[in-house]
Parts: structure tokens; C-alpha cells; sequence
């Protein structure tokens, strides 16, 4: 029964060692890196007819590369190049910057939106990877038409 009793008993250096070692697994268990990184620029007012450009920058924190699809979508109709739907490569050290010119008469929201596909001869021998809980990224603004 003594036997049993010294097996149990924990001493203060086993208890620090089980301290240290359930802090560093939970360190090395989090995984803080972004999948999408998005800075979406646009003015914030324009005259009627007035060319507005749309900048927006994407990046990701993941070691792996992904095929992201960008577009812009709006509450009201845009004609032209803000329909335009761009599909590249997105790794982690080579950020994408896309741009779209266009006009518009009334005030109008504009989401940039960019989803992560799978799709084959984008990425360099088709490696790529897609994420498992989220796959579409957005960002809202609006601009205001004077």
C-alpha cells in the first residue's frame, strides 16, 4: 500500500514538468495564420459619369498555394469592366493586385469578393490546395455618387 501511495504522490518538479508541457502543446497547437488577407480601396464619393477605379490587394499567410477567383458584385447594375472575373495563382510570398475601371450614376454597394476554387492550370504543376471551412472571402464598401 506505501508503494502505491509514493506512485501517486506528485511532486513539485513533476507537477511544473506537466505545467510546461500542456502550455507548449497548446502553442504549438494554434494555428494563427489567415487564409485571405484583403485590402479593398475605393473612393468613397464620385461626380455622375466620373471613371472610379477599384483596387484589391490579395495575400495569404498559408505555405501553400491556392487558386483565387476575384470579382466585384453591386445592389445596382455596373456595365462594363466591373464585371470583369480574374483567376490566379495566390501564394504566400506574391500578392495579387486587381483593378477595375468603371462609371456609374448612383450611389451604389460594392463587394469585392474572392473564393478560393479548384481549378487546374492556374497554379504551377496544379499544386495547390483549397480550404476545408471557409472558401469565400468579402469585403463591402460604398460609393457615394454626387
Amino acid at each position: 500500500m506505501r508503494s502505491l501511495q509514493l506512485l501517486f504522490r506528485a511532486s513539485p518538479a513533476t507537477l511544473l514538468l506537466v505545467l510546461c508541457l500542456h502550455l507548449g502543446t497548446n502553442k504549438a497547437q494554434e494555428n494563427t495564420r489567415r487564409i485571405i488577407i484583403q485590402n479593398f480601396e475605393i473612393p468613397t464619393t464620385a461626380n455622375r459619369d466620373e471613371e472610379v477605379t477599384a483596387m484589391l490587394q490579395v495575400q495569404t499567410e498559408l505555405k501553400e498555394c491556392m487558386v483565387a477567383k476575384a470579382y466585384l458584385i453591386s445592389d445596382v447594375p455596373v456595365e462594363g469592366a466591373f464585371n470583369y472575373k480574374y483567376t490566379r495563382c495566390l501564394c504566400e510570398d506574391y500578392p495579387n493586385t486587381y483593378y477595375w475601371d468603371f462609371h456609374t450614376n448612383r450611389t451604389v454597394r460594392i463587394a469585392a469578393v474572392v473564393d478560393i476554387t479548384r481549378e487546374l492550370g492556374i497554379c504551377p504543376n496544379d499544386a495547390a490546395v483549397t480550404p476545408i471551412n471557409k472558401n469565400r472571402f468579402y469585403t463591402i464598401k460604398t460609393l457615394v455618387v454626387a
